[in-house]
């Protein structure tokens, strides 16, 4: 009886994302194929020209924007912004900072307050069982 192992391959979309860009703004031969992780290894460890670019300046995908802004996905969308930016659209509206970056910026900052003292009183009720 004999093994053999089949190539583990992802839709271009799923390739996408664990890259971090934007799938339309990838070139199209990258978008028609499917990629092995084999192949994704290869492009995460010596990116080719497109994708140091794209990572660069974008547009990027609303993760990465959120990311760059410091607030959530959800406050996005709160804010209006549902297409990708580029690295220049983001730049602009950190030095604009109109008044919803400035709310959600603030709300992303008490959420991430709030996980800490959860982990901190986790940890604690934790020690004090064992």
């Amino acid at each position: 009886m004999t093994s053999h192992q089949t190539t583990q391959t992802m839709k271009p979309a799923t390739a996408a994302k664990k890259l971090g860009v934007y799938l339309e703004a990838t070139p199209a031969e990258f978008q028609e194929g499917v990629v092995s992780r084999a192949e994704l290894n290869a492009l995460q460890a010596d990116p080719p020209e497109w994708l140091q670019e794209l990572r660069r300046n974008g547009p990027h995908p609303r993760p990465v924007v959120a990311s760059k802004l410091g607030v959530s996905i959800s406050g996005l969308a709160r804010g209006g912004v549902t297409e990708p930016l580029t690295t220049e659209q983001i730049e602009a509206l950190k030095s604009e900072s109109p008044e919803w970056l400035q709310k959600e910026r603030a709300t992303q900052a008490e959420v991430r307050k709030e996980a800490v003292r959860i982990k901190e009183k986790q940890s604690a009720e934790a020690r004090e069982e064992s």
